[in-house]
């Protein structure tokens, strides 16, 4: 019984550690909403996402093991009719992921209120099948409830490294305003590579996590 606890636990947080990258607004997420991942402490990442009207990069980092830190430099194209702005963003672990509770995370986006200033607290867990949930809460730019589903494809590649084909998660957002559709790749440790349909648009881009 406890290898079999065992066993799931390294597959679990194997998986989780896989897909983790920032979301587009920047700290550690899905698409367009939060996680309750947090980096781990020394662990850094970087991203850019192309938008339908320019694009956004991200920076993020852990130097004090709980407290994640980082930056979303959103930059738009002339003919775009929306504003340059660059948030700083902040996420606190309260309580890691296990296999029988959910992880839970605290945090806010955009700290100087450049843009418009979010509070929100998000809950995450992984479900057999592959599956993995998270659901949250938040003003601002999430307007109250936002929840995302994960579903991992060729998770066997993910332990065994003998994967064909990306090992990918399918992700399926409420964000609290829209629906957002996704799938990111795992394509060698630590690069994904993002693509799907956000606020009705098209997004892609890629991560990388050291």
């Amino acid at each position: 019984m406890n290898k079999i606890l065992l066993a799931a636990t390294v597959f679990m947080m194997t998986t989780v550690s896989a897909f983790a990258a920032p979301s587009v607004q920047g700290s550690t997420g899905i698409i367009n909403t939060p996680s309750a991942d947090v980096m781990q402490e020394g662990q850094f990442s970087l991203g850019y996402y192309h938008l339908k009207d320019g694009g956004v990069g991200t920076f993020n980092t852990n130097i004090t093991g709980k407290l994640e830190l980082g930056v979303a430099g959103f930059r738009y194209d002339s003919q775009a009719n929306q504003q340059n702005h660059t948030y700083v963003n902040a996420k606190y672990g309260v309580l890691p992921e296990t296999v029988l509770t959910p992880g839970l995370a605290i945090g806010v986006e955009d700290i100087a209120n450049l843009d418009k200033r979010t509070f929100y607290a998000a809950a995450s867990k992984a479900l057999p099948f592959g599956f993995r949930i998270h659901a949250g809460i938040g003003n601002g730019r999430y307007d109250g409830m936002f929840a995302a589903l994960e579903k991992t494809i060729n998770p066997v590649g993910i332990i065994t490294g003998n994967n064909v084909f990306p090992a990918t998660s399918l992700i399926a957002e409420w964000d609290g305003k829209n629906m957002n559709y996704g799938a990111r790749m795992a394509v060698v440790p630590g690069l994904k590579v993002d693509v799907g349909r956000r606020d009705h648009q098209t997004y892609f881009g890629a991560s990388f996590t050291y």
